[in-house]
């Protein structure tokens, strides 16, 4: 038995997703011959393309994976103004994460609404009732979400988080939300240190 971690799971096609990545020409042809989304997101990166990479990693995550680095990238760039409300929402977020089953599904898009879908948190809430499931209420005939919502709510989750408190530090933290997602693509947690304690 080896102590060898599991494949990335950024390794997964990148065709499919490229439709979902909003690339104007000179990003589709830099991703020309791309296979996978591993690939892609070195060359959107050394492009300095870092919306387009933090937009790749929110589609090309597993669901699950993809709720918890939002909420991660919210919990490493702490707002002083984050309302319960958001809190709230980030914990709902976190909650189905942890147990990915209808009623926490539906408690975050409950959160989400309370927070009135102002924040990073809230979109991570978002991005969890999108995962699957029903988008109707309960007991209406079901109305599954598109494939690629999670990516587009995460993908505004991460983007919220990057540019609040301090939008002229967004660049700084690209890098680090970039290192959450691959860490998380490998199986680790992709934990941060909240700005000022790292």
């Amino acid at each position: 038995m080896s102590g060898a971690r599991p494949p990335s799971k950024l390794l997964v096609a990148l065709p499919p997703l490229l439709p979902r990545l909003e690339l104007d020409t000179e990003g589709r042809s830099l991703l020309n011959g791309a296979a996978d989304a591993a690939t892609a997101l070195e060359r959107l990166e050394a492009a300095g393309r870092m919306i387009e990479a933090l937009r790749l990693l929110a589609h090309a995550l597993p669901k699950r994976e993809a709720v918890w680095w939002a909420c991660m990238c919210a919990r490493a760039v702490p707002d002083p103004a984050t309302r319960p409300e958001d809190a709230a929402a980030l914990e709902a977020a976190e909650s189905w994460v942890r147990r990915p089953e209808e009623p926490a599904r539906r408690a975050a898009m409950a959160a989400a609404e309370r927070a009135a879908f102002r924040s990073t948190e809230a979109w991570a809430a978002v991005g969890a009732f999108w995962s699957g499931g029903s988008m109707a209420p309960e007991g209406q005939p079901v109305v599954p979400p598109a494939e690629h919502l999670t990516g587009v709510a995460i993908a505004g989750a991460v983007v919220l988080a990057a540019v609040r408190t301090a939008p002229e530090r967004a660049a700084a933290r690209y890098p680090r939300f970039l290192a959450s997602a691959r860490d998380i693509g490998a199986g680790g947690a992709g934990r941060l240190p909240p700005e000022g304690e790292g």
